[in-house]
């Protein structure tokens, strides 16, 4: 299992922009990348949304320049509600532009989830965290929603397995695959070998007040199907007199869900793709995402123990 680093807060002085995902301006870049390797990642994440990948001479550039600092573009993040009926149309044109990129620079897979638009904004469940009910998951889901879907996914999975690009179907709040059985239907309706899972066990876990499932029983079943993985970890605060819980972002070794069971649970199941540590959001990012790879790493050594 390798290191992916899925950064999530770019700001690295004398930087302070900070745009979700996205790495300092390139200026900035050598030394961020070398603290990035340092810390034993061994390639990255990047946004199809970015400005550097508009043109094929810039993102074969950027390629380029994170090849050579060791830390290669291994997973490029795009795609949304591609089977929406009116924010469809753009999704469909950023998954279909992650594909190209990600086979452009070289990286082997496409992180794309299938979030939906909220239907009642500001409503309850709109924010798709802690609260009893979740605008656009799986619950309220038609078999349309399944079928639709896979049809989509099945014609990009198509164009992504003639250009040698896997896609992962992210585990994620607010979609319809948002837990184990419902993202086990779809790569099933879906049915091609290049179409898999990200079991985002965060995800799961702060959809809703209480958690449908378990991580442990989450990772079991959803390890076999993996083809990439985020990984975050949480603390959960619950106020049952407001039918609401409140999820705090920790580093890895300090939150809820057990991920020397989690990563067990993967390598046992024969996963060798990348462990992608999705990055802290506020303060020194830097610092708790080297202390969650070095987290990992331990945990990999104990299981060859």
């Amino acid at each position: 299992m390798k290191l992916c680093y899925a950064l999530r807060r770019g700001v690295f002085y004398p930087n302070a922009r900070d745009a979700f995902g996205e790495m300092p301006p390139r200026e900035h870049r050598p030394k961020y990348l070398a603290l990035v390797r340092s810390f034993g990642f061994e390639g990255v994440e990047i946004p199809v949304v970015s400005g550097e990948a508009a043109a094929d001479a810039a993102a074969e550039d950027l390629g380029a320049v994170l090849r050579d600092a060791g830390v290669p573009a291994v997973c490029v993040r795009g795609g949304g509600a591609i089977a929406h009926p009116t924010a469809g149309l753009a999704a469909r044109d950023r998954l279909e532009a992650a594909i190209r990129l990600a086979a452009r620079i070289g990286a082997g897979v496409v992180n794309a989830t299938c979030v939906t638009p909220s239907t009642h904004p500001g409503g309850p469940g709109h924010d798709r965290r802690g609260e009893p009910v979740s605008q656009g998951g799986s619950r309220t889901a038609s078999v349309g929603d399944f079928e639709r879907t896979a049809e989509q996914f099945r014609r990009f999975g198509a164009l992504a397995g003639d250009l040698g690009v896997e896609i992962s179907i992210e585990v994620h709040q607010g979609s319809i695959a948002d837990n184990s059985a419902a993202a086990l239907a779809l790569i099933d309706l879906i049915g091609l070998d290049n179409v898999g899972v990200n079991p985002d066990l965060g995800n799961i876990y702060w959809h809703y007040e209480h958690p449908e499932e378990t991580a442990e029983a989450a990772i079991v079943a959803l390890a076999p199907r993996a083809n990439y993985w985020h990984c975050k970890n949480l603390r959960r605060i619950h106020i049952p007199e407001l039918e609401r819980a409140l999820y705090q972002r920790v580093p890895l070794p300090d939150g809820d869900i057990d991920y020397r069971f989690a990563i067990a649970a993967m390598v046992d199941a024969g996963y060798e793709g990348f462990l992608a540590v999705e990055g802290a959001r506020e303060g020194d990012q830097l610092t708790a995402d080297a202390r969650a790879a070095a987290y990992v790493r331990e945990l990999l050594a104990d299981l060859d123990r």
